[in-house]
Order: C-alpha cells, then sequence, then structure tokens
C-alpha cells in the first residue's frame, strides 16, 4: 500500500471533460483513496465550475489545477500513464491494470511524479494524447460493454494503486536515480523533428505519426537529466552547423 508520501506523487490529470458529474465523481474518489493532486486539461469551463459542488469533492477541486494542453500538464513527472479501452491499434502494448499497478508503485517509490491520464466520456483521449504516455493500461471489463464511467475507472485505478503490495518492477528507476521528466524529453523531441525538417523530413502529411514514433522511441530512453544535457547540447551543435549552411552567403 502507498504512504502519504507517495500518494502525493500521484497527479491524476483529466483530459477534455465534459460533464460535471463525472468530473465531481473523480475528485471525491481521489479523496476517498487520498490521491490530492488533480489536473484537468482544457475542460469545459461550465462543467469545471459546477463540478465544485460535488460532495466531498471540494478540497481536491479547488486545488486542481488547469492547463490548455497536455504536455504543460505532465511536463514535470517522469512516469505518464493513460487509459485506454484497447479497442484500436496502438504504437503501444496495452497492460491490464493489476500487471501496471506495481511498475506504478514501483515508480513512486522511487521519487517520481507520476501522472495518470483519463480521456472525455464521449472518446477517451486520443492517439497524440496517448503519443505522450509511458505506460498504457486497461481496466478489464466485459467485452459488450468496455466503457466505464469516467469518475468509475479513476476510482478502480485509484484503488488498485493502494490495494497492490505486488513485487517491484526490477526495470523502475532505482532510489536517488532521478530521470528526465515529461517536459525535458519534449525539449529534445522538438530538436529531433527540427534537425530533420532540414531535410525535407518528415512530410507534413505524415508529420503527426512520425512526431508520435519519435516521441515513442524518446520517451523510452531511461534519460537521467545530465544524459538530456549533454544529448541536447550536441543537437545544438547540429543544428547550428544546419541553419550556418542554410544562411545566404555575405557580400
Amino acid at each position: 500500500m502507498l504512504n502519504a508520501t507517495e500518494s502525493d506523487r500521484v497527479h491524476v490529470v483529466l483530459v477534455n471533460s465534459r460533464n460535471p458529474l463525472n468530473i465531481g465523481a473523480a475528485a471525491r474518489a481521489m479523496s476517498n483513496f487520498g490521491f490530492p493532486h488533480l489536473r484537468v486539461v482544457h475542460p469545459y469551463p461550465i462543467a469545471f465550475q459546477e463540478a465544485k459542488s460535488a460532495v466531498n469533492a471540494e478540497p481536491v477541486l479547488t486545488a486542481a489545477e488547469q492547463f490548455e494542453h497536455l504536455p504543460e500538464a505532465i511536463a514535470d513527472c517522469t512516469l505518464v500513464v493513460g487509459t485506454t479501452g484497447a479497442q484500436r491499434n496502438l504504437l503501444e502494448p496495452v497492460s491490464t491494470l493489476e500487471s501496471a499497478a506495481p511498475i506504478i508503485q514501483a515508480h513512486l517509490r522511487s521519487g517520481s511524479q507520476v501522472a495518470i491520464l483519463f480521456g472525455s466520456e464521449k472518446v477517451g483521449l486520443s492517439n497524440h494524447d496517448l503519443s505522450h504516455c509511458h505506460l498504457l493500461l486497461r481496466i478489464p471489463t466485459h467485452p459488450e460493454h468496455p466503457s466505464m464511467n469516467l469518475g468509475q475507472s479513476v476510482a478502480v485505478v485509484l484503488y488498485e494503486l493502494i490495494r497492490q503490495t505486488g513485487p517491484e518492477d526490477p526495470e523502475a528507476p532505482a532510489p536517488n536515480s532521478p530521470l528526465a521528466t515529461a517536459g525535458e524529453k519534449e525539449r529534445l523531441i522538438a530538436l529531433l523533428l527540427e534537425a530533420l525538417s532540414f531535410n525535407g523530413y518528415p512530410h507534413r502529411t505524415t508529420q503527426a505519426t512520425i512526431e508520435a514514433k519519435i516521441r515513442r522511441l524518446v520517451r523510452h530512453l531511461a534519460l537521467t537529466p545530465s544524459d538530456l544535457h549533454h544529448w541536447l547540447g550536441l543537437l545544438r551543435q547540429l543544428l547550428w552547423k544546419l541553419r550556418a549552411t542554410q544562411r545566404p552567403p555575405q557580400e
């Protein structure tokens, strides 16, 4: 079971939420299980304001942070977990909640900040949203009714986190071994995409797909902040050379 310090490192992120009852139910579940940090990305303003009257959820909703874009909401996290019904083709394999929970717990014990993403009530998380995730999980449901209410989904995931006391994930980072955050890795991704653009790649028709693949490759690298600093330095030098080749000659 997680202790209070570990639970404090979890950030529940609701993306494009539209129903105030569901937002309130999610916040109440967080309060029930001792997870105080809620982040909302581009919520429907009226729904978010109405949700603040939810019973036993006011402290969580009052302290909730609002973001316009997902990368800003997860920038300080080193593990980003996406929830999905897994009814489509995805770049990442999808784990069951039971197998994903020990991985999340191990990261929390190592001192990592963890974001758990939940999508809108109608369409869930988009492929672009999922491209930011290191780990995808699904809640086992009946095949004829795979979709769950947002508040119920949050409650089930958080309950599993505090319930499970399975073996620690051997691939999780060791304590005192901090990894680069999602925001820091986005800087690396941006420089890689810029470097590729000098050769006309990717084409604008395939840019979204290529960006998602590069993001997938980078986020799986166990980069420390020091590693990332060196990679950024190398790419900046490369880009300086590439930009110089495109400058008009001086008379």
